[in-house]
């Protein structure tokens, strides 16, 4: 089977593309790397021709507010467009767990209008809600920092790492079409302001944590809810210890 992977050249896509490849699938590593560009439409017709699935993993390259808009939508148009005509049979998206609900930040923003436009294809579709990824702990520092002190939230996160999303992504890939949203996250759950503080120190920043309820994250007040699966959620398996180990042994 063919498989398009959009973003296939990132951190969640190239692992996603390894796994299918190795399952035994035709897998096309998607991304303006390798001359397919959603934003302009460039190499989308041909990439796509004959793909049975698509999975978009790209995310945009800017967090300001306007800028994930436009890149979310005009992205989304573009694929879904091209998608339509070479007759894919499933679109598959990766979103994040707590998007509808924190629509005060503009990068949620985007997520949802991404999310609407696939809701609203003809194309089969399975939207997958992530919770944040153990790799990003370092941009919520760096989006966060004021000096040497960092103020975060004390609202609960699931961290997940990127190998379980991408062995998730690889498994819907395969699996028929939900119409309709799944949520995964990692095994654990933490207090954001405690995790960040513990990933700092075990990183050897010598930078402060500030517990702040009040804090915001990218723009957004948060909850306990806020960042954490609603329902049912499938659980990876990598630890937030297993997942440090696993880094500094790749560094």
């Amino acid at each position: 089977m063919k498989i398009v992977i959009i973003g296939g050249t990132g951190l969640i896509g190239s692992k996603t593309v390894r796994i299918l490849r190795e399952k035994g699938h035709e897998v096309v590593a998607a991304s303006p790397n390798t001359g397919v560009n959603t934003i302009t439409g460039e190499g989308l017709a041909q990439t796509l021709a004959g793909a049975a699935v698509v999975l978009d993993l790209a995310n945009s390259p800017s967090f300001a507010d306007q800028a994930v808009m436009d890149f979310f939508e005009t992205s989304g148009r573009n694929l879904i467009a091209a998608e339509i005509a070479a007759g894919v049979r499933h679109h598959v998206a990766l979103s994040v767990v707590g998007t509808e609900d924190l629509q005060d930040s503009g990068y949620f923003r985007g997520k949802l209008a991404q999310e609407r436009l696939v809701k609203a294809s003809p194309i089969p579709f399975t939207i997958v809600q992530s919770t944040q990824f153990l790799e990003f702990l370092g941009g919520i520092v760096k989006s966060a920092v004021d000096g040497d002190t960092i103020p975060l939230s004390t609202a609960f996160v699931q961290p997940i790492a990127s190998d379980d999303v991408a062995a998730a992504m690889a498994e819907v890939a395969l699996a028929a079409p939900r119409n309709g949203t799944i949520e995964i996250a990692g095994p654990t759950r933490y207090r954001l302001a405690e995790l960040v503080a513990r990933y700092l120190l075990d990183t050897g920043d010598r930078r402060t944590v500030a517990a702040d309820p009040a804090a915001l994250y990218f723009g957004a007040r948060l909850d306990d809810g806020s960042l954490v699966p609603r329902g049912e959620a499938s659980l990876g398996i990598v630890t937030y210890d297993t997942w440090l180990r696993q880094s500094r042994a790749a560094a």
